[in-house]
């Protein structure tokens, strides 16, 4: 009696739990994306998460760029803005030969100077910035009486009376930047950068009586550069200032007239840029 008891609790439970199967597979609820439904062999419903492996973030890629260094020279004031500029620069050189003799170059008699006036107005558009006028006179004279040239016993140039005059005038605009040295508020270092158009005259000849020889000559040009300086302030207002010549790139354009008969032209070009230390010009900036 015992055993068909226990053979009969045995088919009654597989019955149910098919039974309770087929009716789960007939209804079959909706799960979430990230989960999934499971039932067991009673009908009971359980719901399972999906595990989902998280994806590696992509790392982003840092650019090393170069750093600028500020050494803060632009900070500080030297020449405030709304400051207005006035002042110029002077240029003398001379020179006198007597029984001159330099290797190939003999018996060298003359004389000769070279004359310049700059005066320039400006005004601060910015703390350390001007943009300004410079008007340029230049005088160059050479007169000489005799002149030399011996290279060997078959070839030997002389000359005597040799004369050149020359009048030069140049109007410029330029834009001028300023810092001071260190944190200095009395010595300072300037740079300007010139737009110049020039225009000049001069007669040059040689020999004398029916030997003479004359050319009246003149000669446009346009050039831009650069203008190195250094500036010292002897009171609030004005200040000395040293600068070399301007090194940068020239047109020329040239006309000549000789005997009062021939005529001839030339044009030519070229870039300087090296440091003339013969060409310094010494001035006073005034500042109001």
């Amino acid at each position: 009696m015992k055993i068909n008891q226990l053979l009969g609790w045995i088919l009654l439970t597989i019955v149910l739990g098919t039974s309770g199967a087929l009716q789960a597979a007939e209804w079959q609820p909706v799960a979430p994306p990230d989960t999934i439904l499971i039932v067991d062999s009673l009908g009971h419903i359980h719901k399972m998460a999906i595990y989902k492996p998280k994806k590696a973030k992509k790392k982003k890629r840092t650019v090393v760029r170069p750093q600028r260094i500020d050494r803060e020279v632009m900070k500080t004031v030297f020449v405030p803005r709304g400051t207005y500029m006035a002042g110029g620069t002077v240029s003398y050189q001379e020179h006198d030969e007597h029984n001159l003799n330099f290797l190939v170059i003999k018996d060298v008699e003359g004389l000769g100077y070279t004359f310049s006036l700059s005066p320039y107005v400006g005004y601060f558009f910015r703390d350390n910035m001007a943009a300004g006028m410079r008007f340029t006179y230049n005088r160059t004279y050479l007169d000489m009486d005799n002149f030399e040239l011996n290279l060997g016993e078959d070839f030997n140039i002389s000359l005597d009376n040799l004369y050149w005059l020359e009048h030069k005038y140049e109007v410029s605009g330029f834009l001028r930047t300023c810092m001071p040295i260190g944190k200095s508020k009395i010595f300072g270092l300037f740079n300007e950068v010139r737009l110049t158009y020039g225009f000049s005259e001069g007669k040059n000849s040689t020999g004398s009586g029916t030997e003479y020889d004359g050319t009246y000559e003149t000669k446009h040009s346009l050039g831009i550069g650069i203008a190195p300086g250094l500036t010292a302030f002897i009171t609030n207002r004005s200040a000395v200032e040293v600068s070399l010549g301007v090194m940068g790139y020239n047109f020329n354009w040239t006309k000549q007239t000789t005997n009062q008969i021939e005529t001839g032209r030339r044009r030519n070009s070229g870039g300087s840029f090296k440091i003339n230390l013969f060409s310094i010009n010494i001035g006073m900036t005034f500042y109001l």
